[in-house]
């Protein structure tokens, strides 16, 4: 079965390909500020046969490079319909991207690199070239077309960590503490922060997880029910450039180490 699919999916791509010239179709109208979740309206017709980029507002942070982690923000919606299809506003988790030269589609590079953080992107084209760098959600077919609308937080390198310092080194104890103050705005509760991490199991001292081996930072929204447990209490008042180690809250007896690379507007 997964054969078919993967062949069935190989045909759309050719039969996209072969399609006439693009860019003379409706395009989406989308209205909302940058950072909250956008309200999208479809127009009437048909959308073009190949993917289609714009953008719809420029922001005025680093551009995003090739080889960079991409945080954003991102709906998507079915054009047939305008029905939603997901979005990461809800659950206040930006989406990860990691451009290192595997699975990304050409769409989600052309959308997203080379673009300034604060930037909001629309990408509309068919699932089959549009959809992005995991397997699709259940219930759509290569050919239905998609309206994705990013706001690009930022892009980081992979190996971000705070300058002129090494990989962090596990405390001794589980005591909450600051291993290198900071000296950047401060994190408040409710912000978004960009991160690295690891996460110590107790006793053993254990690694049981690391951002460093997901492919490099990202973000987290300091809220009760977005957050990991502990993380609220444990960054909330200390600055970006900080290195501080805390446990968790609940479940395990975990000791988290994280280095506060940058914090981002909320709205």
């Amino acid at each position: 079965m997964g054969e078919i699919v993967r062949l069935l999916w190989l045909a759309v791509l050719v039969l996209l390909t072969a399609c006439g010239p693009i860019g003379q179709g409706p395009l989406p109208v989308v209205t909302g500020a940058f950072g909250a979740r956008p309200v999208i309206t479809i127009p009437d017709g048909e959308p073009d046969p190949l993917p289609r980029v714009t953008v719809l507002s420029a922001g005025s942070g680093r551009p995003t490079m090739p080889g960079d982690v991409v945080l954003a923000n991102v709906e998507v919606r079915r054009w047939s319909g305008n029905l939603p299809y997901a979005n990461t506003y809800d659950a206040h988790q930006p989406v990860r991207v990691v451009f290192d030269g595997r699975h990304v589609p050409d769409s989600w590079r052309e959308a997203l690199i080379g673009r300034p953080a604060g930037s909001r992107v629309m990408l509309v084209g068919p699932a089959a070239l549009s959809y992005g760098p995991g397997p699709p959600l259940g219930g759509t077919r290569p050919a239905e077309t998609l309206v994705l609308v990013f706001d690009i937080l930022g892009g980081y390198p992979p190996d971000a960590r705070l300058v002129g310092r090494a990989l962090p080194d596990v405390p001794d104890d589980r005591s909450p503490r600051v291993l290198i103050g900071g000296s950047g705005p401060q994190v408040r509760a409710g912000a978004k922060v960009v991160v690295q991490y690891v996460a110590v199991e107790w006793p053993g001292r254990r690694v049981v997880d690391s951002s460093y081996r997901h492919g490099g930072p990202s973000a987290v929204t300091l809220g009760p029910e977005a957050a990991p447990p502990g993380w609220v209490a444990g960054l909330a008042g200390q600055r970006v450039g900080a290195r501080v180690a805390f446990p968790a809250e609940a479940g395990r007896s975990l000791l988290y180490v994280v280095d506060i690379l940058d914090v981002l507007e909320t709205r």
